[in-house]
Order: C-alpha cells, then structure tokens, then sequence
C-alpha cells in the first residue's frame, strides 16, 4: 500500500476518521476480503450512505450547537442532540453490536467521535446526552466502538482532549 501523508490537527475528529478508516480499510482488505467497510447490498449500502449523510448534518449541527451553548442554552441543545441520536439509536443502530453487524463499517467511523469527542465536550459544556438511561443501545455502541484495537490505539488522549475542549469554549466565552 502506497504511503499516505495526513495533515491535520490531534484532536480533529475528522483527522481521526481518516486514520481509522485507512488502517481499517487496509487490515479488513488484507484480512477479510469478504467484508467491505460499506455493504455489497445496493440498498444496505444507500442505508448506510443515508446514515452517514444524517451524520454529517443533523447530528454535526446539534454538536455545534452543543458545544457553543451558553449556560441559557446548553439544556436545549443537549435535548437537540438526544432528538438526533435517539432516532440514530433506534433506526439505523438497533439491536446490532455496531451499525455494520458484528464488525466495524463506514457508519461506525463516521460516528466514531460519539464514542471519544461527546464525553470530553459534555464535561466541557457540563451536560450529559449519551447515557445509558437515555440512550442505552447507543452508549453500549460507543463503548464496544472504542474497544476494537485498531480505534483504541488511534484515540486522542482524554484529557489532553477536555483541556483543548475547555479552551475552546474559553475563547467562545462560553465558561
């Protein structure tokens, strides 16, 4: 495989989706042939391009909203995101391990931040969304997510990620 260069910055979710996508592009061709990142299914795979369409609007709409939220506005728009992820929860996750099945696919990547960035911006912003009360199917997702070797060994540390979070929403003023 041709060597890739990547430009972007630590704490970047997108730069962390490549990452992961590459290396798990690569170990599944190499290892598993059989299972594309998107399904062989022309209609499993428009599904799983719809969810990461829904992914790349409506939920980053609602974690910007988030993590911008003054303290008037954050109880809202942590109600937002929980609207968008619970109809994530229930129509495109399910009762499956991960929205690819029992393995890793493109939707999991793309939602891959949920499971790394969400709780670093919730202690930043000081709101909980993805708990296991509200959003048991998804919480259970985010933990199994970042248990697979692959994205455990590519995550952000956590708290050099809250601190770049609070600084943040310092520059925002919104702390």
């Amino acid at each position: 495989m041709a060597e890739v260069k990547l430009h972007g910055f630590w704490s970047s979710p997108f730069s962390c989706r490549v990452i992961w996508a590459l290396k798990l592009k690569e170990y599944i061709e190499e290892t598993w042939p059989e299972n594309p990142l998107l399904p062989r299914d022309p209609h499993d795979r428009a599904m799983a391009r719809f969810w990461i369409q829904y992914g790349a609007t409506k939920c980053a709409d609602a974690f910007g909203a988030f993590f911008v939220a003054s303290e008037e506005e954050k109880e809202k728009a942590a109600k937002e995101i929980l609207e968008v992820l619970k109809i994530l929860e229930d129509q495109a996750l399910g009762d499956k391990k991960f929205f690819g099945g029992d393995n890793i696919n493109l939707v999991d990547i793309s939602y891959g931040p949920c499971a790394y960035w969400l709780p670093a911006m919730e202690e930043a912003v000081g709101v909980k969304v993805l708990e296991p009360s509200t959003l048991p199917k998804l919480h259970a997702w985010a933990k199994n997510f970042i248990e697979v070797p692959v994205i455990k060994e590519n995550i952000p540390d956590y708290d050099k990620m809250l601190a770049y979070m609070r600084v943040a929403r310092e520059k925002l003023g919104k702390n």
